[in-house]
């Protein structure tokens, strides 16, 4: 058995000394949070990628014949390169009522917290179990998280509720957007610009795409939001990358763009790719090909990541109600696994310590204040349990 508990900030500064960028490997956070879990009696269950390189991993403390409520924290982080750093962002620095580090908010604190509190989850007999799921590569598909909700009633217990601690200030979102991103590549031919009838420009096709999809943003942007909670109050479409052509003064073969759209919820986020198959057919296919050469355009769906609908009076949403002390929901602008466990069919919320707008910055933080007061927050979640 571990000597003597360790406290939530000292779990944070090993989680943060965890590089685990999402294009790494979680594994030795994830050994080291089972060498823990261990000493303390607990069993883990590590559920790995198909690669071998990642893994989630699910404990359950208190009953295990029965489902209870899970406190959901993925490990990977966003980048640091090319971001400007005070210090080492892989080393906890503690400052002026801060703690800093890459992951420190966005979300290993939540993490380190429920980890911290196991001993008096322990100690207070519990009659309905709490389940610690660690998940990866949240930052860049909301994947990581699947295989183990596959699991749930089958080799795992089956939980009554879901509470995803991404960070709320402890407020309690039970709605986000849902994300889809896309690929399009337009295939041209190559000639000499002097001579443009004999090739096909692909970037000009690539233009025109591009230029129909801001008008699809408008589409939407006029659509508005049915609920009138969304900031924005519209779904957007958005083009982030483009890159495309060899020289000045050849035809491009080829042009790539990436592109994304954040659904309310109820769109069918489909739509715009739809929109613009449709226009690339009738408008940009036929200008590619009309001097006879060949040209193409393909779009391709890259991730998918469900919103998180509201579920008035759902076990999730009443019992974070209760804990945070708060008599109403909000949602947030950015995704979250939250949306795969209520696909799975988990009542699911979003509430953790922190502030989203600390998350992926340069020094990136969470004071001390959020972090007691997450901790607050748990107390309440094992007497409610252990009641």
């Amino acid at each position: 058995m571990n000597e003597s508990p360790m406290t939530p900030l000292h779990l944070l500064e090993r989680l943060v000394s965890f590089n685990t960028e999402s294009q790494r490997s979680n594994l030795p956070l994830i050994e080291f949070v089972e060498h823990y879990l261990s000493g303390l009696g607990v069993e883990s269950v590590r559920v790995p990628n198909q690669t071998g390189d990642k893994a989630a991993l699910f404990a359950t403390i208190g009953p295990t014949d029965r489902g209870g409520v899970v406190l959901s924290g993925h490990t990977d982080v966003v980048p640091v390169a090319g971001q400007t750093w005070t210090s080492d962002p892989f080393t906890l620095r503690v400052a002026d009522g801060r703690a800093y580090g890459r992951g420190a908010v966005d979300m290993k604190a939540f993490a380190a917290i429920a980890l911290s509190l196991v001993p008096e989850m322990q100690a207070s007999a519990l009659k309905t179990p709490i389940h610690i799921m660690l998940s990866y590569d949240e930052e860049t598909t909301c994947l990581g998280v699947v295989d183990t909700i596959r699991r749930m009633g089958v080799d795992l217990p089956r939980p009554q509720a879901v509470i995803v601690g991404e960070p709320t200030e402890l407020q309690v979102a039970d709605a986000h957007k849902s994300v889809f991103t896309y690929s399009t590549a337009v295939h041209g031919h190559e000639a000499h610009s002097s001579k443009p009838d004999l090739g096909s420009n692909a970037i000009f096709g690539a233009a025109a795409l591009v230029h129909e999809l801001d008008r699809i943003a408008d589409v939407f942007r006029e659509r508005g939001d049915p609920t009138g909670r969304f900031d924005p109050p519209f779904t957007t479409v958005h083009v982030g990358v483009i890159q495309g052509g060899s020289a000045r003064n050849i035809l491009p073969k080829l042009c790539r763009f990436e592109w994304e759209v954040r659904g309310v919820p109820g769109t069918d986020e489909a739509e715009p790719a739809r929109m613009l198959e449709d226009y690339a057919r009738r408008v940009v296919i036929p200008r590619l090909t009309r001097a006879g050469w060949p040209g193409s355009v393909e779009t391709t769906l890259d991730v998918d990541v469900p919103g998180l609908a509201p579920d008035p009076g759902s076990v999730a949403e009443t019992l974070a109600l209760r804990l945070a002390g708060r008599n109403s929901t909000i949602t947030v602008p950015y995704a979250t696994e939250g949306g795969r466990f209520q696909k799975g069919g988990l009542p699911t919320i979003v509430c953790g310590p922190g502030s989203i707008d600390q998350a992926h910055q340069p020094d990136e933080y969470i004071t001390l204040d959020e972090i007691e007061r997450g901790v607050a927050f748990m107390r309440r979640l094992i007497a409610d349990c252990a009641g």
